[in-house]
């Protein structure tokens, strides 16, 4: 869905769920704006049986002048019905009659949606994904500071304090904008109150610790996200502490905080493996996040066990299970066993290729930002990256890519979800890649050894000894021919689009 698809309609009420949070304030706001700016009169409520309390969003609401208003008892019809980061229909918003309904939000789709909908799970806020449709509608908040603010905070408090950024759209929505920080950090020293202390007194005292793996468990009470986020870092301040969960259970979701401080673990991993398909989970290596529905949750219930209990039982199961998954592979001290090792060689296939020295100078360390997440290298004068038929990037030698590809005399053409980015970590100068990037193709001289995987992989390549590389059974592990310590896993859906058996 476009936002330019809404401008048909002329009667407009903008309605965020109810207790609404910074991210719901910040979307309504965002899209409040958007038809201002077009000319259009909107209407920004909420409902549901309390106002708004919390001293930072009433802060939020004051100190960047949100026009949204509490009215439980709304009865008009609007022509046009807009929710934001929430989905029409829903426990957590009050239901109003409309003509016509549309939806924005970043949640795990829940039910049947209108036709006008825009839903994208992979962000961290609801109000990033509001930044980008503005932006794709060629308008800029640049110059809008209130909203530029209220957009930050939304991202911020829902992805516990930037602590749980994902997507790396929300990067870039974090990176662009110019804020008031005087007024995020007011905002921030006003974000817990005296219940939320204690609530982070109980869970901290209920602990639960697992000697073995090094990770502790604790649940809440239901609380403001941010909770969490404060109740586990704290416990990771802790002696004999690899890694931490903490959630609670609510009549609308399981949201939980993740953190590890051992590269041996991927908060993020975690995250996502704790939360699979029953809601959605991400963030970076160190923290993550994510929620859980509990109609999810019930679908796996054995009798009577109330949606509490469960929760318990299967973030317990699933925390046991990861630890004891992976086997961590580090390439630099590893070679592959010989036993069920096949040789192929790369079928001819148009890929990408940039020099970095095009881009920043020898010496610059950057920042590669992908849908994969983010790395840091230095650019070296022999050094390029390869950009994959999904978008993936990977670093490569000179000497390795000319033995391996031949160029095919053109620049490299293809559609992501997200283009990659490079940026100078000192400077914050951003430059994208893809416009640089020439094609290449297959010499049909890169042999690798490779077999399917058995059992899931932590693989550290020989390139990035801080960042490993996960690898599923039925995925592949490779290593160059010529190279036996040059190892990498490789996608199963891509390995025979890639490579044939020789």
């Amino acid at each position: 869905m476009r936002l330019k698809e809404l401008l048909a309609y002329n009667d407009i009420v903008i309605q965020c769920h109810d207790n609404p949070d910074a991210d719901a304030l910040a979307s309504g706001y965002a899209l409040w704006w958007y038809f201002r700016e077009m000319g259009k009169t909107a209407r920004f409520i909420y409902r549901g049986r309390n106002s708004v309390k919390k001293s930072n969003l009433c802060i939020m609401i004051d100190r960047l002048n949100i026009p949204v208003s509490y009215e439980p008892d709304f009865m008009p019809v609007p022509e046009l019905l807009v929710t934001v980061d929430c989905q029409y229909g829903e426990r957590n918003v009050t239901r109003t009659e409309a003509d016509t309904i549309a939806v924005i939000d970043h949640h795990q789709v829940a039910g049947e949606l209108p036709e006008l909908s825009e839903i994208r799970s992979g962000m961290g806020s609801c109000a990033t994904i509001l930044w980008d449709m503005i932006r794709e509608e060629g308008l800029s908040v640049e110059d809008e500071r209130e909203l530029s603010t209220a957009l930050y905070y939304g991202l911020y408090t829902d992805t516990n304090r930037l602590a749980e950024v994902a997507h790396p759209l929300d990067r870039d929505m974090r990176d662009s904008l110019i804020v008031n920080r005087s007024v995020i950090t007011e905002m921030s020293n006003s974000n817990i109150s005296l219940e939320e202390l204690t609530i982070t007194g109980h869970a901290i005292t209920g602990y639960e610790y697992h000697e073995d793996q090094r990770f502790v468990i604790l649940r809440t009470e239901p609380c403001d996200p941010n909770i969490l986020g404060v109740i586990s870092d704290f416990v990771m301040e802790t002696d004999g502490i690899d890694a931490s969960l903490a959630y609670y259970v609510s009549p609308f979701e399981v949201k939980l905080s993740v953190r590890s401080c051992v590269k041996q673990i991927h908060a993020d991993e975690l995250a996502a493996y704790l939360t699979d398909g029953l809601g959605g989970g991400g963030g970076h290596i160190l923290k993550a996040g994510g929620t859980i529905r509990p109609e999810k949750l019930d679908e796996l219930a054995e009798g009577e066990e109330d949606t509490y209990s469960l929760a318990d039982r299967i973030l317990l199961q699933r925390m046991e299970e990861y630890f004891s998954l992976y086997e961590v592979l580090y390439a630099r001290e590893t070679t592959l066993d010989p036993k069920g090792l096949r040789l192929y060689e790369k079928q001819p296939q148009e890929l990408g290729c940039v020099k970095l020295t095009e881009l920043f100078p020898v010496g610059t360390r950057v920042e590669v930002r992908t849908l994969e997440g983010d790395v840091e290298i230095f650019v070296k004068d022999d050094l390029y990256l390869m950009i994959g038929i999904e978008g993936e990037i990977y670093p490569i030698t000179g000497e390795k890519l000319k033995k391996s590809y031949s160029p095919v005399g053109r620049p490299y053409s293809r559609v992501f979800d997200y283009d990659p980015v490079l940026k100078d970590t000192v400077t914050g100068e951003r430059k994208k890649v893809l416009p640089s990037a020439r094609g290449v193709i297959s010499s049909g001289g890169s042999r690798i050894l490779a077999k399917k995987l058995k059992r899931y992989v932590k693989l550290f390549t020989a390139w990035d000894e801080e960042k490993y590389y996960s690898g599923n059974p039925g995925d592949y592990i490779a290593c160059r021919e010529d190279d036996p310590h040059d190892i990498y896993i490789i996608r199963n859906r891509l390995f025979h689009q890639l490579y044939k058996e020789i």
